[in-house]
């Protein structure tokens, strides 16, 4: 298992880097980059309502089917998982604050990064605290898909 995670997250790292490697970050973004920008900030909108709500739907609808998230203990989540958790009320969320959104583009890729204030639980035991998260979406076919995400316990 430690050897898969090992490679899943260099091939990850080797992906990004290549796919940075090719993009030209410019001091002023494109109209195109703009409204992409737009989209992705949407959709961390809806996001953010479908875990509050519980929204499976939104989970099957947006997460790539080789989606992987990391949590803060270092676990990891597939699609399935999310919308079984969702499906199954496991995590209850009071309240999501979140704060310092950066949305990087990269031709079909975007990288969000922020802060969030959470107020909640899974399973009746609290998590209640600050992190820090990285979401990536890839534009595939036409729609926006998350295929990764990762969030780190900040103090």
């Amino acid at each position: 298992m430690a050897r898969i995670l090992l490679t899943l997250t260099l091939l990850l790292c080797l992906v990004l880097t290549a796919v940075a490697g090719n993009a030209k970050p410019t001091d002023r973004p494109s109209q195109g980059e703009q409204e992409t920008v737009r989209q992705i900030l949407e959709l961390e909108r809806q996001s953010k309502d479908a875990t509050i709500h519980r929204d499976a739907e939104f989970a099957e609808r947006t997460l790539a089917d080789d989606y992987i998230a990391i949590g803060p203990l270092g676990q990891i989540t597939t699609k399935s998982d999310t919308i079984s958790a969702r499906k199954r009320s496991q995590l209850h969320y009071d309240a999501i604050e979140i704060s310092e959104l950066v949305v990087r583009v990269y031709g079909k890729t975007a990288v969000v990064t922020g802060r969030v204030d959470v107020k909640g639980s899974e399973l009746g035991e609290d998590f209640t605290g600050p992190y820090r998260f990285t979401r990536i979406w890839v534009k595939r076919e036409g729609h926006w898909e998350a295929v990764s995400y990762q969030m780190t316990v900040t103090r």
